[in-house]
């Protein structure tokens, strides 16, 4: 079994002075060939099929950001830690991204709008999650998307976010959610997880 990350286990971690070493984890980096053209595929799913804005919220170092470019998306990465922004926007350079410093949960777009949302392993963490998906909810386009990868982390003490639970919140904002189980795709986590491992793809 792979050893939990720290961004799942850690929310009180400090990201400026894990950002240096974040891309070492499998799933963060990318570095793999193999774990990146695991998280392409599922993110070609997930996403517009037609170029679009896409906001990654908890961008991290930008290595899903980088996919949804290259799949020819328009993004913008908002991260509280300045540290991260630094490497995602070096890891982005030449790309139509833009990358802002701030608050996952009430990002600093303005009146911008968006075609798809991608969050990876932040609401589970955020301290009201059910208004972070009503902010984010107003921050689509009609027909956009939410896509969260979310889990549930850990035995003995364990955190995170069931997926029925996300799911119920998700309800009465928006017209169709789909749960797609993850933890047995060891390639997307660079080796076999245990834990729970879900994404949900939801449509407004």
């Amino acid at each position: 079994m792979r050893e939990n990350s720290d961004e799942a286990t850690s929310p009180d971690v400090d990201w400026n002075a894990a950002a240096a070493a974040f891309d070492e984890q499998p799933d963060h980096g990318l570095r793999d060939p193999r774990v990146r053209a695991a998280w392409a595929r599922r993110l070609h799913a997930w996403l517009p099929r037609r170029a679009g804005d896409v906001l990654d919220l908890g961008c991290g170092t930008g290595s899903l950001s980088l996919l949804a470019a290259e799949q020819g998306h328009r993004v913008t990465g908002v991260d509280l830690s300045p540290a991260m922004i630094d490497l995602a926007r070096a890891k982005l350079a030449g790309r139509d991204a833009v990358f802002l410093h701030g608050d996952a949960a009430a990002p600093p777009v303005g009146e911008e709008r968006f075609d798809a949302l991608l969050v990876r392993h932040v609401l589970w963490a955020l301290p009201d999650p059910a208004r972070a998906l009503r902010h984010w909810r107003g921050l689509l386009r009609p027909g956009g998307r939410l896509v969260l990868v979310e889990g549930v982390w850990g035995a003995v003490t364990p955190v995170g976010i069931p997926a029925d639970r996300l799911t119920a919140l998700l309800a009465p904002l928006t017209e169709h959610a789909r749960v797609e189980r993850l933890s047995q795709d060891a390639l997307l986590w660079g080796g076999p997880v245990e834990d729970e491992r879900y994404a949900v793809v939801a449509t407004v």
